[in-house]
């Protein structure tokens, strides 16, 4: 009888054992299942629209004036459009068209972006919103940082002219293609005239002495396309006399970046492409490419 209490005790420790085992186990198995809760969302968008086929036939005859003037074969040629090489449809597609008529040249080319993050800690639409950030800082538009921009809408009618002065030394810096950069073109005709390749005279653009925000032409933040939104706008000279214009709007909409490059080239020197038209039909444009996304 004098050992009894000594197996009590053994088979108490035993026990004790066992419970701190299983309990170790159970917090060891915790620990995948905490981490796997902090996966990211994905994006909204998982494919891409046809490019060439993005944009309504009604629309491309308003945009490429010129088409009306050629044969109907060529024409049915202009309004296939001719799509962009690239090595995985469904994160990235484009697409262009050009009309040349006797007393101008125009060419519309737009291109989509499906964004998608392999971080599992970063969602799609945060890395799309890092991406759309690097577009607009490389545009270098005449106004506060792209995050005041975004936050207050357009920037002020009072602060473009003189943005436009700073950034108009700096046009096509980086040679991008998604944002086209060096804004400064001018907002008019008698304005444009007088503008260089790197948008250098455009610090009275944007019809500033109208006092209204609906005469401003300046590069700017949109603020009623997609998530976020920016317009650039750029007059340059085509060889030594014949000038052209071009017309960009980027916008990110979820995970996808769209961006637009509208492109007007009169035939006479002395003709400056009319910037308010190449703005809203652009802008319009993108108004049409937002809507026509599906997921």
């Amino acid at each position: 009888m004098a050992y009894v209490p000594g197996a009590v005790l053994i088979a108490a420790l035993v026990a004790g054992c066992s419970a701190g085992t299983e309990g170790d186990a159970s917090a060891t198995d915790s620990k995948p299942g905490t981490l796997a809760v902090a996966a990211a969302p994905p994006g909204k968008y998982r494919t891409l629209p046809e490019a060439c086929r993005a944009i309504p036939l009604a629309t491309l005859k308003d945009l490429l004036p010129g088409a009306a003037q050629l044969p109907e074969a060529q024409q049915e040629k202009v309004y296939e459009g001719t799509p962009a090489g690239t090595f995985d449809t469904d994160r990235r597609v484009g697409c262009r068209w050009k009309s040349d008529a006797p007393d101008s040249s125009r060419s519309i080319a737009i291109d989509f972006e499906r964004v998608v993050s392999y971080d599992p800690a970063v969602s799609d639409d945060d890395r799309a919103r890092e991406v759309y950030a690097k577009k607009e800082e490389a545009a270098d538009l005449p106004s506060a940082s792209p995050t005041d921009d975004a936050e207050k809408g357009t920037a002020s009618p009072e602060g473009s002219p003189t943005g436009s002065g700073e950034a108009g030394g700096k046009g096509g810096a980086d040679g991008k293609t998604g944002a086209t950069p060096g804004p400064g073109a001018t907002g008019s005709a008698d304005d444009a005239a007088g503008a260089t390749p790197d948008g250098g005279t455009g610090g009275d653009a944007g019809g500033d002495t109208a006092g209204g925000p609906a005469e401003n032409l300046q590069p700017r933040v949109l603020d009623q396309l997609g998530d976020s939104a920016f317009l650039d706008d750029l007059l340059t000279r085509a060889g030594s006399t014949a000038q052209h214009r071009t017309v960009s709007v980027v916008f990110r909409t979820s995970n996808v970046i769209v961006t637009i490059e509208y492109t007007a080239q009169p035939a006479l020197s002395t003709e400056v492409p009319d910037s308010k038209e190449l703005q809203e039909k652009a802008q319009a444009l993108g108004e049409k490419l937002v809507d026509g996304l599906s997921g």
